[in-house]
């Protein structure tokens, strides 16, 4: 499994300001940090609609991350239409490994714990460690960082939280157990995105996003999977979307992995005449695990 802490695209020597959905502490920091560097300034934001508008403001910010699909949940289909409404870019991509772990305020033991806050999927995501606590009320709330930060706030000697090993660095939590999520190989892919107009080239980039749709005819997506194919670009990802105010037809977004950017260049030209339309989101480098 690789890892990188480093920058992958060329930024400002100022710290970047980056939208994020959730508050700080949460796992779109976490990418955010992972992709632009530690001093990265990221700009909470309650939607991921927000997330979209403020990445797109040139006065707010420097561009947005906003996750897309999670290796458990599947995509996040909403975030794809996003997306396609904005002239955002993709030049970059991070696939985080998710952990969650039991954090309380400094010198709280396992016994004197009686709740545990955090948000439902983060409790269902760690459902067989609690359930050997049968004691414990389970609190829902909405954010696994803020659930970290309403703890330190309130200095309670009760309560627990479950969150990541940012929101513990930021509050002063200790972590009472590491890593409790029941399962252990859970991502979630974070996209990078900036504004068409402050993206740079990304170098030897070797993935793309793109969006297409294909006329009615049958066959039609058959056709266009074939030159893919035959241009040697692997296809990671295939998702479909209804078209609004048409009849069954659909748009397509594509993942494509490939060698060199004239392979890319190349299948993109022997697609365009059998698609209706078609529209690159970006062209960047594989995202690494961390």
């Amino acid at each position: 499994m690789q890892t990188s802490t480093s920058r992958q695209h060329p930024m400002p020597a100022s710290p970047v300001r980056v939208s994020i959905q959730g508050y700080e502490g949460s796992f779109h920091q976490l990418a955010a940090q992972q992709f632009f560097g530690k001093d990265a300034t990221v700009i909470t934001c309650a939607t991921f609609r927000e997330v979209v508008r403020v990445a797109a403001s040139k006065k707010e910010s420097d561009g947005g991350v906003m996750a897309i699909e999670n290796s458990i949940a599947g995509s996040i289909l909403p975030n794809y239409n996003l997306l396609q409404k904005s002239n955002l870019r993709v030049v970059g991509e991070i696939y985080l490994q998710i952990r969650q772990h039991l954090l309380v305020n400094p010198g709280v033991k396992l016994e004197d714990i009686r709740e545990v806050h955090s948000h439902h999927m983060a409790l269902l995501q760690c459902i067989d460690f609690l359930e050997k606590h049968p004691g414990w009320k389970l609190v829902e709330t909405e954010d696994t960082a803020l659930s970290a930060k309403h703890l330190q706030q309130h200095r309670s000697r009760h309560t627990a939280a479950i969150a990541g090993k940012l929101a513990a660095d930021l509050f002063g939590l200790d972590v009472l157990a590491p890593n409790i999520q029941t399962m252990k190989n859970n991502y979630t892919r974070f996209l990078i995105l900036q504004r068409e107009d402050s993206a740079a080239p990304v170098q030897h980039p070797d993935k793309a996003s793109v969006n297409f749709h294909t006329d009615h005819s049958r066959g039609s997506l058959a056709r266009v999977l074939t030159k893919i194919a035959e241009g040697g670009i692997n296809l990671s990802k295939l998702q479909s979307f209804p078209i609004p105010g048409s009849e069954w037809e659909y748009s397509f977004h594509a993942d494509m992995e490939f060698d060199t950017l004239e392979q890319f260049e190349a299948v993109i030209n022997s697609i365009r005449p059998i698609t209706a339309e078609l529209k690159v989101y970006g062209i960047y480098k594989k995202g690494k695990t961390v």
